[in-house]
């Protein structure tokens, strides 16, 4: 089971830092072109480490399960911005937030501890 306040707290830093790599990629060509990919994913990667420690999971599985949302989250409001700007294709609303899931998860899996004495 999800813990919710965690869920809710790294949802929202991930989101304010994809929006941000967002709105200055559709200013800057050099972020739109050569780090939409990388950043957003890492930006998942770290909501899901996010989730992990501020959560109280009793499971790596548990944390990667909600790193996984965590990053996917944020990372589909994200690309949904982008594309209203137009600056990314359709298709990176699916591939993209599945791609960032996977990276949540991981950085879920990868923070998880097991008991906070």
């Amino acid at each position: 089971m999800a813990d919710n306040n965690a869920v809710i707290r790294a949802t929202t830093l991930g989101t304010i830092a994809q929006l941000a790599m967002v709105v200055s990629g559709h200013y800057v060509a050099m972020i739109k072109d050569n780090l939409f990919a990388v950043l957003g994913m890492a930006i998942s990667l770290v909501a899901g480490v996010l989730y992990a420690r501020m959560g109280t999971m009793p499971s790596r599985g548990s944390a990667a399960t909600g790193g996984a949302m965590v990053g996917g989250i944020c990372a589909l409001i994200g690309i949904a911005v982008s594309v209203a700007l137009s600056d990314v294709p359709a298709l990176i609303l699916l591939v993209g937030t599945l791609s960032s899931a996977v990276t949540g998860a991981i950085g879920g899996a990868l923070a998880h501890v097991k008991s906070r004495a």
